[in-house]
């Protein structure tokens, strides 16, 4: 494993989902504790399922304290600048903006991190562990999130998600012997930001199935 590259993604991905975790409880008029628990949820909890699946045990947020202090002093940096910032109906969009922007980046990062952890323990094919746990990661700590929010899982609705994850995955097992592994995190890295800003700026989604559709245009037909 490149631990280097794995440090600098990791804490990419932990600020960046704490940030997002920290909005999210903020929107659900959550006291401090509540928004510190999402925020160390979405930071810390994809990488924990990550590290089972993996055979890493204990996982390794609950053996180094970095990973737990960044997500609550983001939290509270978070919280304290939504407390002393005024609110406009332009702030609004920022504010969505930003989160979108900050949940993109702990996407890609957990993405790599996930990579990098199953291609260290892997003993089979080097594509099925390492995709999965990448994506497992990028996508575990929001799925907490949501569902302690009460909401449903963005990954199951939401534009380009989960998708842009698999495909930098892909995207990075295929070009690993070319790349190595610096190269390959920041190809994946570059591979789910362009579609997840792809998705947000021009709507990109995935097909979502709707009834009667084929239905109507015949009857329109006949008609």
């Amino acid at each position: 494993m490149d631990s280097m590259t794995w440090v600098v993604f990791d804490m990419m991905g932990t600020v960046a989902f704490a940030v997002s975790g920290a909005m999210v409880g903020i929107e659900k008029r959550m006291d401090i504790f509540g928004i510190v628990v999402l925020a160390l949820l979405t930071a810390v909890g994809g990488g924990m399922v990550r590290d089972v699946l993996a055979g890493v045990t204990p996982p390794a947020a609950l053996c180094n304290i970095t990973d737990f202090m960044l997500a609550i002093v983001t939290a509270a940096v978070v919280s304290l600048v939504y407390t002393l910032w005024s609110i406009s109906h332009r702030g609004k969009h920022l504010i969505l903006a930003v989160y979108n922007i900050f949940d993109s980046i702990g996407l890609a990062s957990f993405t790599i991190t996930g990579m990098i952890t199953g291609l260290s323990v892997q003993g089979g094919n080097p594509f099925v562990l390492p995709v999965l746990l990448g994506v497992i990661t990028a996508v575990g700590g929001g799925i907490l999130r949501d569902l302690m929010a009460q909401r449903m899982p963005a990954v199951l609705y939401k534009d380009i998600y989960a998708v842009a994850s698999l495909a930098g995955a892909l995207a990075a097992s295929v070009s690993l012997p070319y790349m190595g592994i610096t190269g390959m995190a920041w190809l994946c890295f570059a591979v789910v930001m362009v579609l997840r800003f792809g998705a947000l700026q021009f709507g990109w989604h995935l097909f979502h199935p709707r009834p009667g559709r084929i239905r109507r245009r015949t009857r329109d037909k006949v008609l």
